[in-house]
């Protein structure tokens, strides 16, 4: 018998993969070559926690296998209605299995068995021979093998701990008295995941209560007769069913493995194995985490080493330590800081300042970095400037806290910032520059921004240095948290971190950022994307800097009254509610509106339901229950009516700059895969503007004084105008050439109608199938968004590519394309990748086949308004308007213009924006002028 202090660990493969995978699914993890690495990041990350924290004597993973079990047998539909595996989790278990083997855990799997029951049988028999067990899974049920000596092990979310449970937790969790009784609670309530049918109406609560009653299911069936009401009569209806289910819940105990504690026990790791599989999944922070450390059983943590060293580097200022420049030895203060890999001097004095900047202006490119004390570009205030040219080798500029000093000091290197020939690079340069204009400093020359070189070359993946160092440099740069801690009100500032340790954090910024830039240039040529990073989203981050720094007034007495009248709407709302429902309720509780619109007022039969089995209350719902009940329209506009004022009435004015008096979004590049532009702080693209209360509130965005005014900007239907170019169909191309109101041109010919006799209804579904199109919309769709019936909007659309035949062609090329290639590519050549487009899930392929024919479309609307913006932004300076250009807000623009301009600068936007690019069909932009926002547009 073994010592009681072994402890096995058991890991249920499948549900942690499915796990890391999912929690992934808005970011994933990409190598550099296109591999999904999500779900094995995530389950990599999950067995160090074991082995870090928990340190397992003996340790397996456990598989499934694609062999029928039992189970099968006796239901045939058992997990039947399971999605299809996605393909990142199905390319991920080889380099898991691979992983596990480098690692020397074993993989156990048996056919015609679950992983569960694999897992239930080694902890029984491990028990008996004297281990404590961890089964370690998300899965509750496996609640019901839980004893004194065999726990459940559910790894946490976020950060947050794990929990471990124990016949009392295991209770608590179920309502039960007994874990015997887990296996008659999954049996009533029965399991969707699994189509294990259970009792119909049975959920968690009514099976506890049936349970604490009953003791078991065969107990409840027993006295099945003396339950009243429907639930008695479901249980009576369904005996069958229930006994069933209970039995398919049951895991398995006894299933023909051996328990072989000798191979389970936990082994020293293979470090060649693990180092080829982490290089080839660019694994580079995980790499040094676990090959540095000792995770065998009971090991010690290695000593840390310094990373200083006596060196032979050379410093700027020659002897004895000289550089390329040969500049001689001077006085005035100097720090270096050091390692085997690199070399980061510190400059304090205006001398030092002076000889930097004569270096710096013999290069050719120059990366640079400023360190700041805040991370709002508008606030911020210049702590340090860092820069290299050579890999290895930075240097880094403190700069003081008092004004006059600090601008002293920027103003020694306006020369370099200024100078035309010499190539700027950084990543995410839009927050230098806007920070270096407040200190009157025009960065100039060309560009290279690596967070926008990187977002072109792999839109789908992160884009921070951090991320980037490690991908593609095996590197793992120093974490601004050692510096001035974690995020949150405690968090300290860069003004007050130890002053070399700042050097050493600036300097590696900038030295690899260049190196980042060495990597990223051939990359932009290689893969065709090289036009849109200099012809367009370089250009643009300084347009956008100029329009962050110029900001946007608001009216805060409007906003004010607003608030207060939003206020009122909100209490008679809720008081319409109250009335409707019967009763009062929390109306922002999902739980509790579920139970008076579905349980109470029992507007649906069979309403959806969430993972966690409350009742779905979104918005796509109610959409479809408007005429059900009056309710439901006032419960729409109260959730508006108090978004709205949350979002942006009560928010903007806490958004004012003080010492501008504006409000000064940032404008995101490198955040919509697409290529569209977003907005924080606040999100303008947001603002509900098919509403009445939404449209209202760009009321409260004003000219910045009464000699300016507003005009707004803005493209009539240019998607629609692309795909027209894009397929190249003639008779859409000619409904534009025309001058045609395209909606009802497109009503005329799919309805059979003369075009003067279109009604309104008619022209509207044909604006619903016009833009529905562009994003793959199929016959329900079309019919839940207009007043056609699923036949009607079926033939619809039928008649649709009947007129269009050309468009029919285009998402079929491009679907194709999409196919062979793996990507498709906007009119610029701004590329999406697709990875999914060959994926044998229905569901995930589907929307990879909308994206192949949307991205194009959405794509070269975005490179359309940027290369406009870059335009425009041009000859206003080339022609010396005082006007700005304020905002953007996805095809529209928004200038703050000098009324004495108005003309002139309302010829010149339409033109450009119209000239922009050259396509088959015009390019309309349609201008207004106005007080506020909403009047100009």
């Amino acid at each position: 018998m073994s010592d009681n202090n072994n402890r096995l660990f058991l890991l249920d493969a499948y549900a942690l993969i499915f796990r890391s995978y999912f929690a992934f699914a808005n970011n994933p993890r990409m190598t550099s070559k296109g591999l999904d690495a999500s779900a094995i990041f995530g389950f990599t990350l999950t067995l160090l926690e074991v082995l870090e924290k928990e340190n397992p004597t003996h340790i397996a993973v456990v598989f499934d296998t694609s062999a029928p079990t039992e189970r099968h047998e006796v239901f045939p539909a058992y997990k039947a209605n399971r999605d299809e595996t996605p393909e990142g989790i199905k390319v991920a278990v080889p380099y898991i299995k691979k992983l596990l083997e480098a690692f020397r855990i074993p993989s156990l799997a048996m056919d015609g068995y679950e992983a569960d029951d694999v897992i239930g049988t080694l902890a029984k028999k491990a028990e008996k021979a004297g281990y404590t067990t961890y089964m370690m899974t998300p899965d509750k049920d496996f609640g019901q093998l839980v004893s004194e000596h065999v726990k459940m092990y559910k790894p946490g979310r976020g950060g947050a701990p794990a929990e471990i449970w124990g016949v009392k937790e295991v209770c608590e969790k179920f309502g039960i008295e007994n874990v015997d009784q887990v296996v008659d609670f999954l049996g009533m309530k029965g399991d969707a995941v699994d189509n294990i049918p259970g009792i119909p109406g049975v959920g968690d609560k009514t099976a506890s209560k049936l349970i604490m009653e009953y003791g078991s299911m065969e107990n409840l069936y027993e006295h099945a007769d003396e339950i009243k009401g429907k639930i008695g009569e479901k249980i009576r209806d369904n005996r069958e069913q229930a006994l069933l289910s209970k039995r398919l819940a049951r895991i398995i105990i006894d299933v023909p493995i051996e328990f072989n504690e000798k191979d389970l026990t936990r082994d020293p790791i293979d470090k060649e194995k693990l180092q080829a599989v982490f290089e080839e999944l660019e694994f580079r922070t995980l790499a040094k985490r676990v090959l540095n450390e000792d995770l065998t059983p009971g090991a010690q943590p290695p000593a840390t080493k310094s990373s200083t060293r006596e060196g032979d580097q050379m410093d700027l200022f020659g002897a004895p330590i000289t550089d390329e420049s040969g500049v001689p030895q001077q006085a005035g203060r100097k720090k270096t800081i050091e390692n085997t890999d690199h070399f980061y001097q510190l400059f304090t004095s205006p001398d030092e300042c002076r000889m930097l900047v004569a270096k710096l202006l013999k290069q050719k490119s120059v990366a640079f970095d400023t360190e700041t004390t805040s991370v709002n570009a508008i606030e911020a205030e210049l702590v340090g400037m860092s820069f290299s040219y050579a890999k290895g080798k930075a240097y880094y500029v403190a700069v003081p806290s008092e004004k006059q000093a600090a601008q002293g000091i920027v103003d020694l290197f306006k020369p370099f910032f200024e100078a035309e020939d010499i190539e700027k690079v950084g990543q995410n340069l839009k927050y230098d520059i806007t920070v270096l204009e407040k200190y009157g400093v025009d960065v100039r020359g060309a560009l290279f921004d690596t967070m926008l070189a990187h977002y072109l070359i792999q839109p789908d993946m992160r884009h921070n240095m951090d991320i980037l160092a490690e991908t593609y440099l095996n590197y793992s740069p120093v974490s601004i948290e050692t510096l001035i801690g974690k995020k949150g009100k405690n968090q300290g500032s860069m003004r007050n971190a130890d002053l070399d340790a700042v050097a050493e954090y600036a300097g590696e910024d900038a030295d690899i950022t260049m190196q980042l830039k060495q990597v990223f240039e051939p990359e932009l040529k290689e893969t065709g994307v090289q036009k849109v990073f200099a012809e367009i989203e370089t250009p643009l981050v300084r347009v956008l800097a100029d329009m962050e720094y110029a900001g946007v007034t608001i009216d805060v007495p409007g906003l004010a009254a607003y608030s207060k009248q939003l206020n009122d709407d909100l209490i008679r709302l809720e008081e319409e509610i109250t009335q409707l429902a019967g009763t009062a309720f929390n109306i922002g509780s999902p739980k509790q509106l579920g139970e008076i619109l579905f349980d109470k007022l029992k507007l649906v039969d069979k309403p959806k339901k969430t993972k966690t089995g409350q009742y779905a209350t979104g918005e796509e719902i109610l959409v479809t229950l408007k005429d059900k009940h009056p309710i439901i329209e006032n419960i729409l506009d109260y959730r508006e009516t108090g978004k709205l004022k949350s979002t942006y009435v009560d928010a903007l004015p806490k958004l004012i700059n003080p010492k501008t008096g504006r409000v000064h979004t940032t404008f995101n590049q490198t955040v919509a895969a697409t290529g569209r532009l977003s907005s924080t702080n606040p999100n303008l693209q947001n603002i509900p503007i098919r509403t009445e209360k939404g449209r209202y509130v760009r009321k409260m965005f004003i000219p910045s004084d009464q000699n300016h005014t507003l005009l707004s900007a803005d493209y009539s239907q240019i998607e629609l105008r692309i795909i027209a170019a894009l397929s190249g169909d003639e008779a859409m191309i000619s409904a534009f050439k025309n001058g045609e109101d395209i909606h009802a041109a497109t009503a005329a010919k799919v309805f059979g109608v003369p075009l003067a006799e279109v009604t309104r209804e008619q022209r509207s579904n044909a604006k619903t199938v016009n833009f529905g199109i562009i994003y793959g919309v199929s016959a329900f769709g079309l019919s839940q968004q207009s007043t056609l019936d699923r036949g009607e909007a079926r033939e619809v659309i039928d008649s649709y590519f009947k007129t269009y035949p050309g468009i029919k062609d285009y998402i079929e090329k491009q679907q194709n394309f999409a196919r062979e290639h793996g990507y498709v590519e906007t009119i610029m050549g701004r590329r999406r990748y697709l990875r999914d487009i060959n994926s044998r899930n229905q569901v995930i392929r589907g929307q990879a086949e909308r994206n192949a024919i949307n991205a194009p479309i959405q794509g070269s609307a975005a490179d359309i308004i940027k290369i406009a913006m870059i335009n425009i932004h041009r000859k206003m300076a080339e022609q010396k308007f005082e006007s700005k250009m304020i905002l953007q807000v996805h095809d529209e623009l928004v200038f703050d213009v000098l009324k004495s301009e108005v003309d002139n600068l309302e010829a010149l936007v339409k033109s450009e924006m119209e000239n922009a690019v050259t396509l088959e069909v015009p390019l309309t932009a349609e201008a207004g002028r106005g007080e506020n926002w909403l009047e100009a547009h």
